[in-house]
């Protein structure tokens, strides 16, 4: 029994513990390159939770739950405890030996830290709004910003808060965690940052008709976002370099792989030799990006690929080979209006495709659960994924 159960909650049948034992039995193989199966998780983040009900009763808005250090801790501590109780998947279910929580400034923060407003717009997530119209001089002349400064001051006081709630009393019995991870120690990638600051119109016609402008901000944005980096690691004792060290960089879904190549994959080299060995290097990549991935596998060692959408699952296993780590599954979108016979059949069509082979395949919706996602969609997902994915994978997963 868990005793963070409550009435209503849908795994209030599950024996959690003996989940949990399955599960790390699972991920042990996993990691050791021999899973019994393929996992199946979800990624649900902070627009999912505040707009379900069950996750949100009091109704938080994006606004409050970024303004307010206090509410943003009790508004997580309640997000894992529902989570934890309502949503099956591979991973620990049930009430923890500490919950979790971390500051979440999402993913503007690299954006306001540099300058830029974040706006708060009815029902959407935060964002920030480009600052710097088409002279990459005007962000440059500002010089690199303090690694705790503007946006990164106030973050470091949301810890220290985060630290002082969680020493001050457990929630429903069980302690609560400081935060052990900061937003300041990773990046959502320097040309995701300029799209950011600028405007993805702006940023590629610099690319495309003054690439030495360009190089200078590039070269700009990837020493400020190392430097903050290695100052927070620093700050929260995290090793540079270090094993597993991977990162995001979305908007090169926009740009050609000649363009990459050229262009961007030089600043992305200077982060991962500056913040990785050469050990289980990851990026996250949303969008239609896969055309990068041989480049990324070849020309920086890409050794696990977290994807969006769309993906070719069976050319991407054939690109990569069976020795590449890959996440992905179902469009949110799918998962959001489809039935649940809709996700089964989705579930069973990529887990056919082959991009089992090899077994290092972990089954997740492509990327970031959508708000007011049904939960019968989730079931489904979890349910077909895990019956598909205790089959022996085969050259093109007919079975």
């Amino acid at each position: 029994m868990s005793a963070a159960l409550q009435p209503g909650d849908l795994l209030a049948d599950m024996d959690f513990a003996a989940h949990n034992a399955e599960v790390a039995d699972l991920w042990r193989g996993y990691w050791e390159g021999t899973p019994s199966r393929t996992p199946v998780i979800f990624g649900i983040g902070t627009r999912f939770f505040l707009k379900e009900p069950g996750a949100n009763p009091d109704g938080v808005t994006f606004q409050e739950y970024s303004e307010d250090p206090d509410l943003m801790f009790r508004t997580q501590l309640g997000f894992q405890r529902w989570f934890r109780h309502n949503v099956d998947q591979d991973a620990e279910l049930g009430a923890p030996s500490a919950w979790p929580v971390y500051v979440d400034f999402q993913n503007y923060f690299e954006a306001a830290w540099f300058g830029c407003p974040v706006a708060f717009r009815s029902g959407e997530v935060p964002d920030a709004t480009p600052a710097f119209a088409y002279r990459p001089e005007d962000l440059l002349d500002r010089g690199i910003p303090d690694p705790f400064g503007g946006l990164m001051g106030r973050a470091i006081e949301y810890h220290e808060r985060f630290c002082e709630l969680a020493a001050a009393e457990p929630y429903l019995g069980i302690p609560v965690q400081p935060p052990t991870y900061a937003c300041g120690m990773g990046s959502d990638g320097p040309f995701t940052v300029g799209c950011s600051l600028f405007g993805p119109d702006v940023l590629c016609t610099l690319l495309a008709a003054e690439p030495d402008r360009f190089h200078g901000l590039m070269d700009f944005l990837t020493t400020a976002i190392g430097d903050r980096m290695e100052a927070w690691r620093a700050r929260f004792g995290v090793p540079v370099p270090q094993d597993s060290f991977g990162m995001a960089d979305d908007s090169i879904a926009l740009i050609s792989t000649r363009m990459y190549r050229e262009h961007v994959l030089p600043y992305h080299r200077r982060l991962y030799d500056r913040f990785g060995t050469d050990k289980m290097r990851s990026i996250h990549l949303c969008g239609d990006a896969t055309r990068h991935f041989v480049t990324l596998r070849d020309e920086l060692g890409i050794q696990s690929f977290d994807t969006g959408f769309p993906v070719d699952f069976a050319a991407l296993r054939a690109q990569l080979g069976p020795g590449i780590r890959i996440q992905g599954g179902p469009h949110v979108a799918l998962l959001r209006h489809g039935t649940p016979a809709d996700v089964e059949a989705e579930v069973r069509r990529i887990m056919q495709s082959g991009v089992r082979e090899g077994g290092l395949f972990v089954l997740r919706e492509g990327n970031n659960m959508a708000p007011e996602t049904p939960l019968a969609n989730l079931e489904a997902m979890v349910r077909t994924g895990r019956a598909m994915g205790s089959l022996t994978p085969t050259n093109g997963d007919t079975a």
